[in-house]
């Protein structure tokens, strides 16, 4: 699944550095689901004390998971939309996503969310070609 780059920003690319909001612009009409997955999470984190925010809800189509592995498997997209909500994201099976403050990124509910004994938790039959 690629961006939907514009010709503009294309132009702009080729000649030199982009503006990142242009960049998150076109990540989120590219991948709309993904985007929206994300900007609820990182409202909800910032609207509440909770350490971490998290969707634990299966995509609706492979359509919608394809949107969500290609945003937190680039490492461009991924930091972009970091930036841009103020969070860190962590990552697990095919659509589990949670969201952290930034500061979260060395204390022990983000190492316990990302660490090889949460992965293996965290599998299932039923996620196994997710």
């Amino acid at each position: 699944m690629s961006l939907d780059v514009s010709p503009k920003l294309l132009s702009e690319a080729e000649a030199g550095d982009i503006r990142e909001e242009d960049f998150v612009d076109t990540v989120r009409a590219s991948l709309p689901y993904a985007y929206g997955l994300i900007a609820g999470l990182a409202t909800e984190l910032h609207s509440g004390v909770r350490e971490f925010t998290d969707n634990q809800t299966p995509p609706p189509s492979e359509q919608e998971r394809g949107q969500l592995l290609r945003a937190l498997a680039s490492d461009a997209i991924r930091g972009s939309l970091e930036r841009h909500f103020g969070v860190i994201l962590a990552f697990q099976n095919c659509h589990r996503v949670a969201a952290f403050r930034p500061a979260a990124r060395d204390g022990s509910t983000y190492a316990r969310f990302t660490s090889t004994r949460a992965q293996v938790l965290n599998q299932s039959a039923e996620l196994r070609d997710c």
